[in-house]
């Protein structure tokens, strides 16, 4: 990166976590109480803001949400961070859970290089490990798992055949992202490749929110129990031999309704 102007301002690209508004870093609330301007994603507790955000400072919402057209384009976001930081001002760049799990920041950080805008890279909580701490479900348990594989599949095409077929022949847990739309798709390709039926499926909504809930069941009988469901957003579906951990050491009971805890993008 070449010597910036003295004038120029600095970007944190900062992580929320998942939900919880107590599992943002002690490093990121210190961020948000020094920052000019606050960029915020959708899947951030209103509570982080309201606590940490100095009072009269900026908050710009930047929500994503699948395809919907009120999301707020990632070159938008991208000619935001440049304009404030040019104008010599501190910008948070607030993100959900982490700020390197199936995040635009590869965006990011190429326009701020591009601009020669400094930044500093602040993690945080991703929803893999927020969910299953919240339901009780270990990803790699001794004598479950040995290792665990972070995916995405929010469109029904993503993965070839040779993959699904690695996939429900792996001991590996699998922890599919944004996934919960084309949860159908998911299940037909791991049961039609024989995925061992005691790898079970969780579905986790909300996680590490007051409106979590979890539901569980064999994959082979999925048909019959959540197919078809409507899931909300955030979901995170967890598959493997671990998740029948979760009978005996969930602490978090589910949620008896179903309001959203994060406001959906209009």
């Amino acid at each position: 990166m070449t010597e910036t102007n003295k004038n120029t301002g600095k970007v944190i690209l900062a992580a929320a976590g998942c939900g919880d508004p107590e599992l943002i870093t002690v490093k990121a609330a210190r961020w948000l109480q020094q920052a000019d301007i606050v960029l915020t994603d959708r899947l951030v507790s209103e509570k982080i803001l309201q606590e940490y955000v100095r009072p009269g400072v900026e908050i710009i919402y930047a929500g994503k949400q699948n395809n919907k057209a009120a999301s707020v384009p990632q070159e938008d976001i991208n000619q935001l961070l440049v304009k404030y930081a040019l104008q010599g001002k501190l910008v948070v760049r607030l993100k959900g859970g982490d700020i390197a799990f199936f995040s635009n920041v590869l965006d990011e950080l190429q326009t701020l290089t591009d601009n020669n805008i400094p930044f500093e890279i602040i993690p945080g909580v991703t929803a893999a490990s927020g969910a299953s701490a919240y339901a009780g479900i270990p990803l790699t348990a001794r004598e479950h798992a040995t290792s665990v594989r972070f995916l995405t599949c929010y469109k029904t095409d993503m993965l070839n055949n040779e993959y699904w077929a690695e996939l429900a022949a792996t001991a590996d847990t699998l922890v599919f992202y944004m996934s919960s739309e084309t949860l159908d798709t998911v299940v037909e390709n791991l049961t039609a490749r024989k995925i061992d039926a005691a790898k079970l499926l969780a579905v986790v909504e909300q996680a590490t929110t007051p409106q979590q809930t979890v539901a569980v069941c064999n994959l082979y009988e999925y048909a019959n129990t959540l197919k078809g469901k409507a899931f909300a957003s955030p979901t995170l579906v967890i598959i493997g031999k671990v998740v029948a951990l979760h009978n005996k050491f969930a602490w978090q009971k589910n949620a008896i309704n179903n309001e959203l805890y994060f406001k959906p993008v209009s």
